[in-house]
């Protein structure tokens, strides 16, 4: 069932969130707690990140270093099919242009299509850590939008080579993500814009959002998709605020303003826990704005809020 199909249903707003695959080594278990946590919230599906290949490098001993690829959280297939099997929960993995050449997402839709995972969300990803800009690797996109070309291909039964698939499986469906105060590399908001706007018309079903805390930004966001003739939902993107050192960090590096309220209060914490706690309400009083507004969905990230996802969950649903 498609994402649309899924939070449509839903008699009210519908409930979701995303889980970062374990680290390399370390097992499944941390990742089923967080969904054991927060699954009596009925989640309508769980969204599975992909991280692409890092370099590291190893000292020889000699004076020279060796530099190898590392993938630090590899398994995204293997996790999104763990969780849809042993949880019945439809699962989204994320298809990246960051770090993978066309012939690896081919494999990788081939390996979705054999699980029956027919919903993705399609994302250029981050640059390297090494990159001062993104750069994609030899034979791999620069753009959201090549990589949906290449899926909306696959989708129509031909693969990169244009070879015919001899065997179609079930269409993909695919959302994309969007972003209320504009992407980091976008020169302004109007050209951010327009990406959104090719990106449903070349077959995005949804978006969904950046992290924000001015529900402002976001409803202004979506009276412009409504006015310009975009009909597709636009679920928002909720992480509670946790630790101290977010209040610095998640604007810089997500590139979001705090309103005004928010920042008053913010100056006043102390502690992590003081954190928190106005996480917590903050993200409430969000979330209960957005659904008196009737978003379809929201959507949390859980990396460090899996706890505070739960007591917000707890006071909205």
């Amino acid at each position: 069932m498609k994402i649309t199909e899924l939070i449509g249903r839903n008699n009210g707003t519908a409930f979701s969130f995303e889980v970062l695959p374990p680290l390399k080594g370390t097992g499944i278990g941390g990742l089923k707690r967080t969904i054991d946590r927060l699954r009596e919230f009925c989640p309508q599906y769980i969204n599975i990140t992909t991280h692409r290949s890092e370099y590291v490098y190893k000292d020889l001993g000699n004076g020279l270093m060796q530099r190898n690829r590392l993938r630090r959280r590899p398994g995204t297939v293997a996790v999104a099919a763990a969780i849809q099997n042993e949880y019945g929960i439809p699962v989204v993995p994320h298809i990246l242009c960051s770090g993978f050449t066309r012939e690896e997402t081919e494999y990788v839709l081939l390996d979705l299509q054999f699980l029956g995972i027919e919903n993705l969300l399609v994302l250029r990803g981050d640059k390297a850590k090494e990159d001062s800009t993104f750069r994609p690797v030899p034979d791999g996109y620069s753009h959201t939008t090549e990589l949906m070309e290449q899926i909306n291909r696959f989708n129509e039964g031909m693969f990169i080579d244009g070879s015919p698939v001899k065997v179609p499986g079930t269409k993909f469906s695919y959302g994309v993500a969007c972003y209320p105060e504009k992407h980091e590399e976008a020169l302004n908001p109007e050209e951010d814009f327009r990406w959104f706007r090719r990106k449903v018309e070349m077959g995005a079903e949804y978006g969904v959002t950046q992290l924000f805390y001015d529900n402002a930004a976001y409803f202004r966001f979506v009276e412009k998709a409504r006015n310009e003739g975009i009909t597709v939902p636009v679920i928002p993107g909720i992480k509670p605020l946790t630790r101290l050192s977010q209040l610095t960090n998640v604007p810089k590096t997500f590139h979001c303003d705090f309103p005004e309220e928010l920042a008053r209060e913010a100056v006043k914490c102390r502690t992590d826990e003081e954190v928190a706690a106005l996480g917590i309400e903050w993200g409430t009083a969000q979330c209960r704005e957005l659904m008196a507004r009737g978003v379809p969905s929201i959507h949390f990230y859980t990396v460090s809020a899996v706890e505070s996802i739960a007591e917000i969950a707890r006071r909205i649903y």
